[in-house]
């Protein structure tokens, strides 16, 4: 049996491909971790596998040794490198259209306001969802990893596959305002909390944090902090709705209606973070489906990957 209207699959299905890349754009716009993914080109497609393989350069090379003229040199192999496995975490979202709707809908203006309809609102259910998955501690069913999970508030749990209470290398710095005697202000917050935390993650020009982003709370106390110092990144950042400060050689970006938990300010290394997805499930549009008991159309746009970390110990979290 023919679709009840054909021609509100077809407006879905040309309309959502046109504007996938926008999608995209629309969800980083909103998100400073997920924007920065995208500018650095920490944006990789896979075309299977069982699980995300993310290669580790996990510890130090043991046959480094001083010596003098015939002294017998260490030859030993030295395991240096592991991998952490990531889970393939799917997504879905359905543009529905009952038989009722796509008959009522028929003239050519209304099934186009129809499809309009349906998709502004499959864009804007991904963008808040996807956003705030990218916050969260990955415990939903088959959602991807987020930062509580990655950068969590006590440094433990399993990520990757590695548990962290076994492997030290694989725990986050924190900094713990309550374990540190510190009430977070405006008067604290550069000096008692972000800088202790900073000189735990900066190894050099090429490995420190590069982005810091912060709730509501912090990133008053920090802006306060800057009165007579204030600086406002690049434009572009500015154009995109994204308000960006600087600390030392990172940006300082409010992210509070992203998802990000109360109290928090992650410092992250994003060398070492990367998003990876299926390259046939990256916001893929399917070919309508029909209920075999149900007069209506279903299109699934579907969506396969995670957040993935090869650096646990280059990120951290100052908590409350």
């Amino acid at each position: 049996m023919t679709s009840p209207n054909s021609t509100f699959t077809e407006l879905v299905s040309t309309t959502f491909r046109k504007h996938r890349k926008e999608i995209k754009d629309n969800v980083s716009n909103r998100n400073a971790l997920l924007r920065r993914l995208y500018k650095r080109g920490n944006y990789r497609k896979e075309d299977g596998g069982l699980t995300i393989a993310c290669p580790l350069d996990y510890t130090t090379n043991s046959t480094y040794q001083r010596y003098s003229d015939w002294d017998l040199l260490n030859i030993a192999q030295s395991d240096v490198i592991s991998a952490a496995e990531y889970q393939w975490r799917q997504i879905a979202i359905n543009v529905v259209a009952s038989g009722r709707d796509l008959r009522i809908n028929s003239g050519d203006s209304r099934i186009v306001n129809l499809a309009k309809s349906r998709i502004k609102n499959a864009l804007r259910t991904f963008n808040n969802n996807f956003s705030s998955d990218l916050y969260s501690n990955g415990t939903a069913s088959n959602q991807i990893n987020g930062l509580q999970a990655l950068v969590s508030d006590d440094g433990t749990g399993t990520v990757g596959g590695i548990v962290s209470g076994t492997y030290t290398f694989w725990k986050n710095q924190i900094f713990d305002c309550s374990a540190n005697s510190v009430t977070a202000s405006a008067s604290t917050i550069e000096n008692s909390m972000m800088l202790p935390l900073w000189l735990n993650l900066d190894r050099g020009s090429d490995d420190r944090p590069d982005l810091i982003v912060m709730d509501n709370t912090y990133y008053q106390y920090f802006e306060a902090s800057q009165v007579s110092l204030k600086r406002y990144a690049s434009a572009e950042k500015a154009e995109a709705g994204i308000v960006s400060l600087k600390y030392k050689t990172a940006d300082v970006e409010f992210d509070g209606n992203s998802g990000i938990p109360a109290s928090h300010a992650y410092f992250l290394n994003t060398n070492y973070l990367e998003l990876v997805v299926h390259q046939d499930a990256d916001l893929e549009i399917m070919d309508e489906m029909r209920p075999i008991n149900q007069d209506g159309t279903v299109i699934p746009i579907l969506w396969m990957g995670n957040l993935t970390l090869s650096n646990r110990h280059q990120q951290g979290v100052i908590v409350a």
